[in-house]
C-alpha cells in the first residue's frame, strides 16, 4: 500500500554517492584558507551531488518503467524545489553579509525541508530522512561555529549514507 501513488525511483545508491561526496567536501572545505574557497568547495560538492542523484534517479526510474515528470514524480519535484531555491538565494545573501557561519544550519534545515516536502510523495523513509536533516540543522543553530565541518559531514555525509543504504536494501537500488 505504501508504494501505491508514491514515487519509488529515489535511488539509495545515488544517496550513498552523495554522502561520499559530502564527506570528501567536509574534509577539503575544512582545509581551505579563505571563506570563499570554503564556499566554493561546498557549492562544487552540491553541484556534483545533484548530478549524481539525478543520474541515479533517472537510471532507476527507467529500469522500473516509472515516469519521472508525471504523477508522484512531478509532485516530488515541485515539493523539493522551493526550499532548494530559497537555500540558494539565502546562501548568497548570508555570505555577502558575512554571516557564513549560519550557512551549515541554513543548508541542513532547508535541505531537510525539501526532502520532507518532496518526500511526502515518495516512500515513508524519505520524509523521515528529511526530519533527521532538520534535526541536525537545528543542532547547528546552537553549537559553536567550529563544529560546522562535523555537522555538514554528519548531515550530508552520514545521513545520506545511512538512509541511502536503507533505501537501496529495502526499495532496490
Amino acid at each position: 500500500m505504501e508504494r501505491a501513488g508514491a514515487f519509488t525511483a529515489i535511488s539509495g545508491q545515488g544517496m550513498m554517492a552523495m554522502g561520499g561526496v559530502a564527506l570528501a567536501a567536509a574534509w577539503v572545505a575544512s582545509r581551505q584558507p579563505t571563506r570563499i574557497w570554503w564556499l566554493a568547495t561546498w557549492l562544487i560538492a552540491a553541484a556534483v551531488s545533484a548530478l549524481l542523484s539525478s543520474y541515479a534517479i533517472i537510471r532507476k526510474a527507467r529500469a522500473a518503467g516509472t515516469p519521472l515528470l508525471s504523477g508522484p514524480g512531478r509532485k516530488l519535484a515541485l515539493g523539493f524545489a522551493p526550499p532548494i531555491v530559497v537555500g540558494a538565494l539565502l546562501t548568497g545573501a548570508l555570505f555577502r553579509a558575512g554571516l557564513d557561519g549560519l550557512l551549515p544550519a541554513t543548508w541542513l534545515l532547508l535541505y531537510g525541508t525539501a526532502v520532507m516536502c518532496g518526500g511526502t510523495f515518495s516512500v515513508r523513509i524519505v520524509p523521515v530522512m528529511g526530519m533527521c536533516f532538520m534535526a541536525v540543522g537545528a543542532l547547528a543553530l546552537v553549537t559553536p561555529p567550529g563544529w560546522s565541518a562535523a555537522e555538514l559531514a554528519g548531515g550530508f555525509g552520514g545521513l545520506h549514507l545511512v538512509f541511502g543504504g536503507a533505501i537501496a536494501r529495502r526499495y532496490g537500488g
